[in-house]
C-alpha cells in the first residue's frame, strides 16, 4: 500500500490530524531515525492530542460565557473578602467531581459572574459540560417550552451539563412557573451535577425572593444551600476601576 491510499484512509476514518501529520513527516524525510513503536506513537499522540483540542473549543463555545475569565487573573485583594486557599481549592474541581454547588454573592459589580465563569472555563478545560445563562433568560426560555411542547426535553439538557452556572439569580420577582421550574433544576440536579449560583441578594434574602407557598421554597433552599460552598464578596466595584482607566 502506498502513502497516498495511506493518508486517504485515515482521513476517511476520521483520523485526519495523524493523516496530516504523517503527510507532513514524508514530506520532510522525517521517518528516519524512529522505530516503528515510536512513529505510532507519535501519530497517536498527535491525534489524540487534536481530538482532544476541538473537545474543548467545543465546550466552550456551547457554554456560551459572556467574559474570556482566566483563573491566573483573580484578584485576591484583601477588601474583596475571597480566600485565595479556598478559591484554590475550588479550583481544583473537586467540588464538581463531588457534585457540590457553589454560592457566590455579593455586590453589582465585585466580580461575581468573572469568578463563576473562570471555574466555567477550567471546568470546560477539565472535559466537562457547562452551561452559563442569567437565571431571567433560562426561566424565560423555559416557560416559552412549556408552551411549544418542548419543556421536558430542555430540562433532559440541564440535567445532562456537569455545570450550570445561574447568573444574577433573583433579580427578578418569581412567579409560580418559575418557581416551579427553579424546583424541577434542582431537584433533578441535586447530588448529581454541580450547580454555580451567582446573586446580588444575601442568602438570608432568598426565602422571600423565591416567595409563593413556603413549603416549595424550602424544599429549594434546602437543596441549593445545604449542598452549596459559599462566597461572599465585598469592597467596591471592580468596575468603577476600568472606567477610571477609560
Amino acid at each position: 500500500m502506498n502513502n497516498n491510499q495511506t493518508i486517504e484512509k485515515l482521513k476517511a476514518m476520521r483520523l485526519g490530524a495523524m493523516a496530516n501529520l504523517h503527510l507532513q513527516q514524508i514530506k520532510d524525510n522525517r521517518l528516519d531515525g524512529m522505530t516503528c513503536d515510536e512513529y505510532l506513537a507519535l501519530l497517536t499522540d498527535h491525534q489524540w492530542e487534536d481530538r482532544e483540542n476541538k473537545k474543548i473549543d467545543r465546550l466552550l463555545k456551547q457554554a456560551s460565557f459572556r467574559q474570556n475569565a482566566n483563573l491566573a487573573d483573580i484578584n485576591y485583594s484583601p477588601d474583596r473578602n475571597l480566600d485565595k486557599n479556598m478559591f484554590a481549592r475550588l479550583s481544583t474541581l473537586d467540588f464538581i467531581a463531588r457534585k457540590e454547588g457553589l454560592i457566590i454573592c455579593g455586590a453589582s459589580g465585585v466580580g461575581k459572574s468573572y469568578l463563576a465563569q473562570a471555574l466555567g472555563h477550567q471546568a470546560c478545560l477539565s472535559g466537562y459540560k457547562t452551561l452559563y445563562t442569567i437565571t431571567a433568560r433560562i426561566f424565560k426560555k423555559l416557560k416559552l417550552s412549556k408552551v411549544d411542547g418542548t419543556y421536558l426535553k430542555e430540562l433532559e439538557k440541564l440535567i445532562k451539563t456537569d455545570l450550570l452556572i445561574l447568573d444574577d439569580f433573583g433579580l427578578q420577582a418569581f412567579d409560580n412557573q418559575d418557581r416551579e421550574t427553579l424546583m424541577d433544576i434542582i431537584d433533578d440536579r441535586h447530588n448529581k451535577k454541580t450547580t454555580i449560583i451567582s446573586s446580588q441578594i444575601p442568602v438570608s434574602a432568598w426565602y422571600e425572593i423565591i416567595g409563593g407557598e413556603g413549603t416549595l421554597a424550602d424544599a429549594i433552599l434546602d437543596r441549593i444551600v445545604n449542598a452549596s460552598h459559599r462566597i461572599d464578596l465585598k469592597g467596591e466595584s471592580l468596575r468603577k476601576g476600568i472606567l477610571r482607566k477609560e
